[in-house]
């Protein structure tokens, strides 16, 4: 092993310049198959416009739009600590790893946190899944979406104890580089949800 494949703090890092998948196979099928799920959800959500446009035209406008956007700024914060924790393990930083995917954590827990009173402000609006055609695709969405995320944080708790526990190291991450894959996911399918629930008349 040459020195150039050493990091600064002394661990062997992958080099050159051959790219590499994050994760496995079998956490790839399973994100495709979330995301085709998510696709049939997604037309589902178009078609039932279509054929109730009065309902999915005032909809957007009675939601609680700071809330999703708040929410916008959360998850994408969210991506950037994952990023930054499977960076940190390439170089063998393992308590930085931690610190990241714990800041992951912290803004899984946030988003739920603001979720819950943004349904807690249509409720006190009189807005249910029963109000129209509009608010029962868009429980049956921001449900979805908000379980994905629930078992996302819980996911990088998970490995975040891991990697404290030396689980993980610079030439052993798969794992963690799964699930950061899977959160990535989640925040994608989000970038999508917000302008086609909150914005789009």
């Amino acid at each position: 092993m040459t020195a150039a494949e050493i990091s600064r703090t002394g661990h062997p890092v992958c080099v050159g310049t051959e790219q590499h998948t994050p994760g496995n196979i079998a956490v790839w099928i399973f994100i495709y198959a979330e995301l085709t799920e998510f696709g049939f959800f997604f037309l589902a959500f178009l078609v039932a416009k279509l054929y109730f446009p009065e309902d999915f035209h005032a909809g957007p406008s009675q939601l609680n739009t700071l809330a999703g956007l708040l929410n916008t700024l959360v998850l994408l914060t969210s991506s950037f600590c994952i990023a930054r924790a499977v960076e940190a393990i390439k170089h063998g930083a393992q308590r930085r790893t931690v610190v990241w995917l714990l800041c992951t954590v912290a803004a899984g827990v946030t988003y739920c946190l603001i979720k819950a009173w943004e349904y807690q402000w249509n409720a006190a609006m009189g807005l249910t899944s029963r109000t129209n055609y509009f608010f029962t695709s868009y429980y049956y969405l921001m449900f979805n979406h908000f379980l994905h995320v629930v078992i996302g944080t819980v996911t990088i708790l998970a490995t975040a104890v891991l990697t404290a526990l030396g689980h993980f190291t610079p030439n052993s991450h798969e794992g963690l580089e799964g699930a950061a894959s899977y959160w990535h996911m989640i925040d994608l399918v989000w970038i999508l949800l917000f302008p086609l629930v909150y914005v789009l008349r």
